[in-house]
């Protein structure tokens, strides 16, 4: 193929030095206007165009000979890569951004243009290009995958085949990437491009964090009380051979819905607690903690006083857990009273949690009853306890839980977290989940309803992978209601999914570093996110722009 014939191409993208290879960076429409024009150009033979279309996480030797082969075949190759939102194999995948990975395939000298896709598939990408053959690896020639059957038939449909190859050599880019250590610059770099893809920056958290403030947030659940003993291990006993230990102090702190609703008022918002409470010194307690920190409580009186969850730690190790008034289920009349209390709240809220601590206020039977309450209000779900009543959470915007959680609700240890969370929100028609994975971070799941092209729950889930930001955990412990309040609040101020779970990913990374279930104040958020380097990145940018 002539210099002239490629030139034709070029000019269907901006300007570029012609040594730079991001210039065979294009998008689908670009690439397919100039391949139109060299097609329809009598005075030359049109060229044979060779497709390729896969993820590419880290290119090895296996994709080298694939990729060699393919350009042997024709006058143009082109390579197309799944986008990152589209790629569903493992919670941490890609490894590598999509920018970096098309930068990679495009500084291959025999891959002559690259396509980043943003469908689940290569069939749009191949309707707009027309390639005359489409490879695929030898694994496909016997595969019955109706998606690949879809792509084959686009292919054949405009007089192209398919033909099967992988290389002579055969590489896992999975198993490559699951022997590779994680290094600081790839999770910075991954970071930096996630934040600038869904538009996350300092002043853009700042709005956020603004309007958080005065949101009206109904919080609806089982309050608990968490007390901390702190111990010295002396010696063993002399009866018996257990540790005998010597308190040094114990610390009283609010859980379950009620640090929901304190975290809710710590980021400015103006919270609304339904909770049980008795006429006992902890109920009495926990009036006044949420008095102080502006939380109006809403009372739903049960005959038991509220649980009392004590933990004894010997240093920073949690050695038992004793548990004092075993949760009270609420009256039938109580259900109904329930029921009355919320109805007006809701009416002049702008969001409705729903956060099952085991407490007795929630009943499995009435919990739909309860959601459709909010009806019309954004309206999360949550849990404390495993396995919840997350499924009865029905309708809900978001659902928020752990995995371990989550499979222990679902009763399935074996599926892929994505196939499970499908699963989830097929039964409980919610528009988004959010998924904790502890230490590794939390993954975001939503519908693709961005795609008029592929129905509701025929597609895959957009998912994205957000790292743990706790780099000095020392307790984890309310963790979990510190993200939901987090990310609820957030999105009550109207934020994108994923700036609500970064600011949340955050913001439960700063309570890992707390002794104890404790609240994140907006200031401290706001400075802890005024310290993130890929936050950075854009305040640099826009410094330099104002010197200039």
């Amino acid at each position: 193929m002539t210099t002239d014939a490629f030139d034709s191409v070029r000019s269907t993208r901006p300007s570029a030095t012609y040594g730079d290879f991001r210039r065979k960076i294009v998008t689908a429409a670009h690439l397919a206007h100039g391949l139109e024009t060299l097609r329809s150009n009598e005075s030359a033979p049109a060229p044979q165009v060779v497709h390729c279309h896969g993820c590419f996480d880290i290119v090895h030797p296996g994709h080298i000979r694939y990729l060699q082969f393919a350009r042997s075949l024709g006058d143009v190759l082109v390579v197309s890569m799944t986008g990152d939102a589209r790629i569903d194999k493992q919670p941490q995948r890609p490894y590598i951004p999509e920018e970096l990975r098309a930068e990679n395939l495009a500084a291959l000298e025999f891959v002559d243009w690259v396509l980043i896709d943003s469908h689940p598939t290569a069939r749009e990408v191949l309707s707009l290009i027309k390639p005359d053959i489409y490879v695929k690896g030898r694994e496909y020639a016997d595969n019955d995958d109706p998606r690949f059957l879809e792509e084959k038939r686009v292919v054949e449909s405009h007089g192209g085949r398919v033909v099967f190859s992988s290389g002579e050599v055969v590489f896992s880019s999975s198993r490559l990437i699951e022997s590779i250590t994680p290094t600081e610059d790839i999770e910075r770099r991954r970071l930096e491009v996630l934040c600038q893809r869904h538009e996350i920056s300092f002043p853009r958290v700042h709005q956020s964090l603004n309007g958080i403030y005065d949101k009206r947030i109904l919080v609806m659940g089982d309050a608990v009380i968490e007390r901390y003993v702190y111990c010295d291990a002396k010696r063993v006993a002399n009866e018996s051979p257990m540790m005998s230990l010597r308190e040094l102090q114990d610390k009283q702190f609010a859980g379950g819905a009620a640090l929901v609703a304190l975290q809710l008022a710590a980021l400015g918002a103006q919270p609304t607690l339904v909770t049980g409470v008795a006429d006992g010194p902890e109920s009495a307690w926990l009036k006044d903690v949420l008095d102080q920190h502006g939380v109006d409580l809403v009372p739903v009186y049960r005959s038991v006083d509220l649980p009392v969850r004590t933990r004894f730690i010997v240093d920073d190790q949690k050695l038992m857990l004793v548990e004092r008034n075993e949760p009270h289920p609420v009256e039938a009349e109580r259900s109904q009273q329930l029921r009355d209390i919320l109805a007006p709240l809701a009416k002049q809220a702008d969001a409705l949690v729903t956060f099952d601590a085991d407490g007795g206020l929630l009943a499995q039977s009435g919990l739909p009853d309860l959601m459709q309450i909010g009806q019309g209000l954004l309206r999360v779900g949550g849990s404390a306890i495993a396995p919840s009543r997350l499924l009865a959470m029905a309708d809900a915007d978001l659902l928020v839980t752990s995995e371990r959680k989550l499979r222990l609700e679902m009763n399935d240890l074996e599926s892929g977290l994505s196939a499970l969370v499908y699963r989830t929100m097929q039964r409980t028609s919610a528009a988004a989940m959010i998924v904790s994975l502890g230490k590794r971070g939390l993954v975001t799941f939503q519908r693709p309803t961005d795609d008029p092209d592929v129905p509701e729950w025929k597609g895959r889930l957009l998912s994205e992978h957000l790292p743990a930001f706790g780099e000095f955990a020392h307790d984890h412990f309310g963790c979990g209601e510190v993200l939901l309040a987090t990310m609820l609040a957030s999105c009550a101020a109207g934020d994108s999914l994923m700036l609500a779970a970064y600011l949340a990913s955050i913001a439960a990374g700063l309570a890992a570093t707390k002794a104890g279930p404790l609240a994140v104040d907006r200031d401290e958020l706001r400075r802890a996110c005024l310290r993130r380097p890929e936050l950075q990145v854009g305040l640099e940018a826009r410094s330099a722009g104002r010197v200039a």
